[in-house]
């Protein structure tokens, strides 16, 4: 008999039980990372992007995260990207209703491209941490001043204070990947010589700040969780050890809970992934012409393969979980219900869920009914390299369906 996943929980798992998160009730443990949806257009919520989360609600996450949210205009990397004002709530509105109808929650990442902004979408020069090249865009940005980064606070309190008004039960604060805030923890691209740069206490100065007015904002009893970075990976960059003392000041700053996860989107974007590097379709979807000579020639040698494995990020996340007192999710390589259930006994609060959602958006009730026990998601890392231009979905499978449809 497949058992009922509003009433059997998964056969008493705790990973499809019930799961309070600071003052918020999760169905089950499950959340639906950030993954770039590339769905909006201009900045607003279209009706695919609605569909994609209703999607992934009716699937049986816990919680979706609409991803990759700018908190201001002059952080974005795409024309079409979200970003958070007074204009995109009903929208948004919209999109948390469809969610909730579901039975799941709804998050919303908020975040800053910083020196990898797209100059010709934000129409200024981009700003970092410091002044830095950006091989990404082409582009050196100016480094911000202290008067930019109290501007910066306030967007980022601002977007938080409308995500609630747009019904977001949670948000995430995207302080890893090499966005902004990650640029100030980094010492590859923090090289500041004032309060904001130097010593790790400098340089997480102006990220847990973000979280301790975020937190003054919002007050207790609404998630703020905090995604950072275990590791660059790369020579330079912020390493375990100083990741350890990050998160303990994300804690203190007030955030409900942290999601270690590690890479460097403007140079290892593929360290927090792991698997193929799909060049082609990544030549495909670049507009300049000099892009896609130079990725034809050098792609695999431009950009780093790393190989995967099932819960390749366990050791750093076990350290960081271990070195603080509020909750911990774990993020890389989940695969099945066995890892599942592993990360769940070892103490870890919650899942978040990346490429095999995209694959199938069914995956986490499949898991909960007995239907399957892994995903097929082969890491073929398609679905990454198109989504900036297509939005984001499983090319493989796409390709097999078109492949078996009728002539």
């Amino acid at each position: 008999m497949v058992p009922d996943p509003m009433t059997d929980h998964g056969n008493n798992s705790l990973v499809f039980s019930p799961f309070a998160l600071d003052g918020v009730t999760l169905r089950n443990r499950t959340i639906r990372s950030g993954c770039f949806e590339g769905m909006s257009q201009e900045g607003m919520v279209t009706e695919r992007l609605i569909d994609h989360h209703r999607r992934l609600a009716a699937g049986g996450i816990g919680m979706t995260t609409v991803s990759y949210c700018s908190v201001s205009k002059d952080g974005r990397a795409f024309g079409h990207e979200l970003w958070m004002r007074p204009e995109v709530l009903p929208g948004l509105r919209r999109l948390t209703d469809a969610v909730h109808a579901e039975g799941a929650a709804a998050s919303v990442q908020l975040g800053h491209c910083g020196f990898f902004a797209s100059p010709s979408v934000i129409n200024r020069r981009p700003f970092g941490a410091s002044p830095k090249f950006c091989l990404f865009r082409l582009s050196y940005c100016a480094e911000m001043t202290e008067g930019d980064i109290e501007d910066k606070i306030e967007d980022f309190v601002r977007a938080a204070r409308l995500a609630r008004e747009a019904g977001f039960d949670a948000v995430e604060i995207h302080a890893g990947h090499g966005y902004l805030l990650s640029q100030f923890l980094s010492p590859w691209t923090n090289r500041r010589g004032d309060r904001y740069g130097g010593s790790l206490e400098n340089r997480v100065r102006f990220p847990a700040e973000v979280v301790r007015r975020a937190r003054a904002e919002m007050g207790g009893g609404y998630p703020i969780v905090v995604k950072m970075n275990q590791r660059d990976g790369m020579r330079g960059g912020l390493e375990l050890g100083e990741s350890v003392e990050v998160a303990r000041a994300f804690e203190t700053a007030g955030a409900s809970a942290l999601v270690p996860s590690c890479g460097f989107t403007a140079k290892t974007p593929l360290h927090m992934l792991r698997g193929d590097v799909p060049v082609r379709e990544m030549v495909r979807a670049q507009s300049s012409f000099f892009y896609r000579l130079g990725l034809s020639l050098f792609g695999r040698t431009m950009v780093q393969r790393y190989p995967f494995e099932p819960l390749f990020l366990l050791e750093g996340a076990r350290r960081i979980r271990d070195a603080v007192n509020i909750p911990v999710g774990y993020i890389g390589g989940v695969l099945s219900r066995t890892d599942m259930e592993t990360l769940v006994d070892e103490g870890f609060a919650f899942i978040q869920l990346g490429r095999t959602t995209i694959r199938d958006p069914d995956f986490v009730r499949r898991l909960e009914r007995g239907e399957l026990d892994c995903s097929d998601c082969d890491q073929c890392n398609r679905c990454v390299a198109t989504m900036s231009v297509e939005g984001v979905r499983c090319v493989t499978a796409d390709q097999a369906t078109a492949d078996n449809a009728p002539a």
